[in-house]
């Protein structure tokens, strides 16, 4: 058996009941795109499998009898980063948000930090990745002190230029940094944020890599590998689990890269395995950069792709389409945004002709389907809805 889930990172469908206490009131990353656009935006593939049937999405409109069961999902624990979302799917439920920094990091934490790698910082303060090292790129070329910042996720972001800071350089005092960042500190991510280029006209370079923190308790991860099935990562997923219960993690620099090695895993002829793959570019390219054209055409790619995809499906595959949280271009800001996600599934022995989830409580119940699918035992959190898609 093998089940394949994609995260379409930052695809919401529509604030969350609590979105209020996260400035989210009206936040719709997908709905709003499409109304953005006048319903310009092409997915037939999507709207095939049942995304127009979800919520209401102009110039997509519900079909009668979806190839896939279809429905959308809230996030139980608090908060709305990467973290929390895929700790979710697999079967975390948080009892507090990671920390956040509005106001920059302790004079404490820097000093630490600045004791670890031997030298000054600059900026400390929530800021735009790509404003902040066109703002304080040419003083740390001159200095070589690293730029910190940080935004409304849990995170703290080291950047600095390749030519100035040898990227494997960058990569330990991250290292150093997550050392540091414990307790009421304790981020869910450090990440590294090589860049290039000079005077003001400085670009980030496809070398970021994260390293979070090691999940509070067993995952899907860890369950699948420890009776004896394959994890088969693709993108950011092995930061994201700081690295563990995976077989093998398949490294990505686009939504482009990420797709051609979920397909090659598909065709490949791997068994009792988990294919989990994260398509990074909607949240980090567009999402957060409120480019709406951008992601929209980003999802028209992915769309394009579905029918490959499916193609090389096996008989005994299950196929998982979701998202970790939201990242509206179109709401007030650049934060990721608290919304519910979409749920599509198909496979040759799921239930179609308008198999409707609902609305499920907890990302969980996503992993807890893959657990029971794949003959592992439960997940803490998270109910299954196999039974319910069983032709």
């Amino acid at each position: 058996m093998r089940t394949i889930l994609v995260v379409l990172d930052s695809l919401g469908v529509g604030a969350l009941p609590d979105a209020a206490d996260y400035n989210d009131v009206g936040s719709n990353t997908l709905g709003n795109i499409a109304a953005s656009l006048n319903g310009k935006i092409k997915l037939p593939q999507l709207a095939e499998m049942g995304i127009g049937n979800i919520i209401d999405i102009k110039g997509i409109p519900p079909v009668k009898q979806p190839s896939a069961a279809f429905g959308k999902a809230m996030t139980f624990s608090p908060g709305k980063d990467t973290t929390t979302g895929h700790w979710e799917l697999a079967g975390i439920h948080l009892e507090k948000p990671f920390p956040v920094f509005p106001s920059g990091f302790p004079a404490e934490v820097i000093d630490k930090f600045e004791k670890k790698i031997g030298r000054k910082s600059l900026g400390n303060k929530v800021a735009s990745g790509t404003e902040i090292i066109n703002e304080l790129g040419e003083r740390h070329c001159k200095t070589g002190y690293p730029i910190v910042y940080t935004s409304a996720d849990s995170v703290f972001q080291v950047a600095a230029h390749e030519n100035i800071i040898p990227v494997e350089l960058l990569y330990r005092w991250c290292e150093l940094a997550r050392d540091v960042l414990i307790g009421e500190a304790a981020v869910g991510r450090v990440i590294a944020r090589p860049f290039l280029g000079k005077d003001a006209g400085f670009v980030r370079t496809v070398r970021r890599k994260d390293f979070s923190l090691s999940p509070v308790e067993s995952t899907l991860l860890d369950i699948l590998t420890l009776h004896g099935r394959e994890v088969l990562t693709v993108g950011k997923i092995d930061d994201i689990f700081a690295g563990r219960g995976i077989s093998t993690k398949y490294k990505t620099s686009s939504n482009k890269e990420g797709l051609q090695a979920t397909l090659d895993l598909i065709k490949a002829n791997n068994q009792n395995s988990f294919i989990f793959t994260n398509l990074v570019d909607f949240d980090m390219l567009y999402g957060h950069r409120n480019d709406v054209l951008g992601y929209s055409q980003a999802l028209e790619e992915f769309d394009a792709w579905l029918p490959s995809i499916k193609k090389h499906l096996r008989e005994d595959d299950l196929l998982l389409i979701t998202a970790d949280h939201g990242c509206d271009p179109t709401h007030p800001g650049t934060d990721h945004t608290r919304e519910y996600v979409p749920i599509l599934v198909t496979g040759s022995f799921v239930k179609t002709k308008g198999l409707d989830l609902g609305v499920l409580t907890s990302l969980a119940d996503i992993g807890a389907t893959v657990a029971e699918y794949m003959q592992v035992p439960d997940l803490k959190n998270g109910k299954s809805f196999l039974k319910k898609i069983l032709q």
